[in-house]
C-alpha cells in the first residue's frame, strides 16, 4: 500500500547476442540511471511536521452527523464516498506496531443536495471482538503477534506459541463489490459484507468455502457486466501458485456472496518456496496481467513466526537480484501466454490502467526501485518527529508512474535484438532476448516537476469510462512525507501535472465521480479526505472540479479521523 531514464538500443545485434546486448546497453547508458534513481529516491528534506495525530485511535461515530460546508458541493453529486482504513491502534496497554495492523474503521461521507453528513462504524470483526472483550490483543496481525494469554497456564501457553496463526478478518484496506453488494476486504481469506447505508456489518465470507485459495487481494477489477477478476495464493504440497479468480455478476438468490466463483487459471512462481507478495493486479480489455515481483515472503517463517515470538511481516523480504515477471493470461480463455515479459527489479502496490491497442498492451503502474516500503510503516515511524522523521523519509524509495509496453504477438519469427516497441509515441522498449522472453524497460508518465512532489501513489482514473481503455487522466496523491500531501492530475498529453497543496494538509487517495451530463474523460470531480493533524477535529472532505482543478467546495465534520487507505463513491440508486 503504499511505490526515468529511458534507454534505447540499436536495431542491430550484429550478431551478438540480445540479452547481453540489452544488459551492455543498460550500463552503458549508466549515466542516466543514476540520475533517474537520485532524483527519485533522494529528495532530501528537513523539518518534517509531525503526523503522529493521523495514527491515533479514535472513537467511532454510528448515527450520521452534519457537516458544515464551505463553498459549493455540486448538487448532482448523489451517493456516499466510502472509505476504509485502520481507526484504533491498541487494546488496553498493547498496541500494534504496524499501520496495517489497526482494527478496521468504516467511513460514510453522504451526499446529497449540496449537503454532506458523516458517520463511521468499527468493523465488527472477529479480532475486533475478541481484542475488546479481553481489552488486550488477542489476534495477530501483519507487523503484530498477539502474545499467549497470561490467564492460560504455563503449560497452555507454551502450547499456544507452537499454533499455525490464524488468518485475521481484519478487512481494512478497501471497500469492494461483487455481485452487486458491498464488502471491505484485507489481504486474507476473510471478507465481510457490510451495509453501506449504515455501515453495519453483516456476513463474514471466507473465499476458502467456495475456491481453493488461501488469500484474495483487497483490489479486484470489475467488467460493465458486473463480472469480478481477482487474485489469490494458495499453498499445497506442491508449493505456491497463483490464481486468477473469477466471480459471476449476478446472483440467484439475495444471501448469496461469492457463489460461482471459480479459478480462471494457476501460475507456478519462478520459485515455488518463494512466492512474491502482490497487493494488485493489472486488467485490460483481454487479459489478467500478474505482476510477480521481487517482494518475497517465506511460508515458513510466516506459519512459524508466533513460534518464534515474530510477526508475520518478518516472512516478507525484497530480492532486487531477481527479475520482476509481467504474466498474461486471456481472460476469455484461461489460458497463460507462454511469452514472459520481464524487467528489472522493481516493486508494485498499485496499477493506474492497461489497455490494448495495435497489437500491443499498455500496462501502467506505480513503480519504485525497491521493495522495502512495506516497513517503512511501522506506527514508531509514522510517530517520530525531528531529525528523525526526516531520516526516515529520506531514506525512502518513491514511487512514480511508468508505463511498459508488451509486443501480443511475439512468435517464433519474431527477431531477437530489435525493440518490438514500434509505437513512434513511446519511448519503452521491448526485447526479444529467447523463444518466450521479452526484455522490456519503461518510459516514464512524468515530466521533471513530478520530483518535486515525491511521486505519486493510489493512483485512480475515470474507472467507469476508461478503465481496459485508452484514457488521458489519472490522479493520485503526492508524497513530499510518509503519508500523502498532495493531489496531483496527470495529463498524458504532455505529461503535465496540476496540483492541490496546503501546507499541513493530508489528503487521501482522489476519488473521481464523473458528472452524469459528462463528455470529456476528466468532466467530473475528485473526493478526497483531508486531514490536519496540527489541529483537533479538522478533517474535511474535499470537492475538485476535475477539469479546472479548482476548489468547489468542503465538508468540514467536527470529529477526529485518521488518516485511511482506500475508498470508492456508491452512487444513490
Amino acid at each position: 500500500m503504499y511505490h526515468s531514464a529511458l534507454w534505447s538500443t540499436p536495431s542491430s545485434t550484429n550478431g551478438r547476442d540480445s540479452e547481453a546486448m540489452y544488459n551492455e546497453t543498460i550500463t552503458q547508458s549508466s549515466d542516466a540511471k543514476p540520475k533517474e534513481v537520485n532524483k527519485c529516491n533522494q529528495l532530501e528534506l528537513k523539518g518534517l511536521e509531525s503526523i503522529a495525530p493521523l495514527v491515533r485511535s479514535v472513537e467511532e461515530t454510528p448515527e450520521p452527523i452534519s457537516t458544515e460546508v464551505r463553498g459549493t458541493i455540486p448538487t448532482w453529486i448523489r451517493g456516499s464516498l466510502l472509505r476504509n482504513g485502520p481507526g484504533k491502534f491498541e487494546f488496553g496497554n498493547q498496541h500494534y506496531n504496524h499501520w496495517f495492523d489497526g482494527m478496521a474503521m468504516l467511513h460514510q461521507f453522504k451526499i446529497e443536495d449540496g449537503k454532506v453528513t458523516y458517520r463511521s462504524r468499527f468493523l465488527q470483526s472477529d479480532a475486533y471482538k475478541k481484542n475488546s472483550a479481553r481489552d488486550r490483543i488477542m489476534v495477530s496481525e501483519f507487523g503484530t503477534v498477539a502474545m499467549p494469554d497470561p490467564c492460560k497456564n504455563f503449560f497452555m501457553r507454551f502450547l499456544s506459541r507452537f499454533e499455525i496463526p490464524e488468518a485475521t478478518d481484519n478487512a481494512s484496506v478497501s471497500f469492494v463489490k461483487y455481485k452487486g453488494d458491498c464488502f471491505v476486504s484485507t489481504e486474507t481469506n476473510y471478507m465481510y459484507r457490510v451495509d453501506p447505508e449504515s455501515l453495519e456489518t453483516r456476513d463474514k465470507v471466507d473465499w476458502t468455502k467456495f475456491i481453493a485459495v488461501n488469500t484474495a487481494t483487497a483490489h479486484p477489477h470489475t467488467e460493465p457486466d458486473g463480472t469480478t477478476y481477482n487474485m489469490g495464493n494458495s499453498y499445497g504440497r506442491k508449493g505456491a501458485l497463483y490464481n486468477i479468480i473469477k466471480v459471476p455478476p449476478k446472483k440467484n438468490n439475495p444471501e448469496e456472496t461469492l457463489e460461482g466463483a471459480e479459478v480462471l487459471c494457476s501460475i507456478v512462481p519462478v520459485d515455488k518456496a518463494r512466492p512474491s507478495y502482490f497487493h494488485s493486479f493489472a486488467m485490460s480489455e483481454n487479459y489478467v496481467v500478474f505482476i510477480e515481483q521481487p517482494i518475497k515472503m517465506d511460508p515458513l517463517k510466516i506459519i512459524t513466526a508466533k513460534k518464534r515470538g515474530e510477526s508475520i511481516c518478518e516472512g516478507f523480504y525484497w530480492d532486487p537480484k531477481q527479475d520482476t515477471v509481467f504474466h498474461l493470461v486471456d481472460k476469455h480463455t484461461g489460458q497463460t501466454n507462454s511469452v514472459k515479459f520481464h524487467t528489472k527489479a522493481l516493486s508494485v502496490f498499485h496499477q493506474i490502467n492497461a489497455y490494448e491497442e495495435d497489437g500491443f498492451l499498455m500496462l501502467d503502474m506505480c513503480c519504485s526501485d525497491n521493495g522495502v516500503a512495506l516497513n517503512n510503516y511501522l506506527i514508531q515511524n509514522l510517530r517520530k518527529s525531528g531529525k528523525a522523521l526526516d531520516q526516515v523519509y529520506n531514506t525512502m524509495y518513491k514511487a512514480f508512474p511508468r508505463r511498459f509496453v508488451l509486443p501480443l504477438n511475439v512468435t517464433n519469427d519474431t527477431p531477437t535484438g530489435v525493440n518490438l516497441n514500434t509505437r513512434p509515441t513511446s519511448s519503452a522498449t521491448s526485447f526479444k532476448t529467447a523463444k518466450d522472453k521479452v526484455v522490456c524497460q519503461f518510459e516514464a508518465l512524468h515530466g521533471e516537476d513530478l520530483y518535486e512532489y515525491g511521486g505519486l501513489e493510489f493512483p485512480q482514473i475515470n474507472y467507469s469510462k476508461f478503465n481496459t481503455r485508452p484514457y488521458r487522466y489519472f490522479y493520485g496523491c503526492g508524497f513530499r512525507h510518509l503519508v500523502g500531501d498532495s493531489i496531483l492530475k496527470i495529463d498524458l498529453e504532455g505529461k503535465k501535472v496540476e496540483v492541490w497543496y496546503q501546507k499541513g494538509l493530508f489528503p487521501s487517495e482522489p476519488v473521481f465521480v464523473p458528472s452524469p451530463d459528462a463528455v470529456e474523460e476528466d468532466d467530473g470531480v475528485i473526493l478526497s479526505v483531508v486531514v490536519t493533524p496540527t489541529e483537533d477535529k479538522s478533517t474535511f472532505l474535499l470537492v475538485l472540479n476535475a477539469k479546472t482543478w479548482e476548489e468547489l467546495g468542503r465538508a468540514e465534520v467536527p470529529v477526529n479521523i485518521p488518516y485511511g487507505f482506500h475508498g470508492t463513491f456508491n452512487p444513490t440508486a
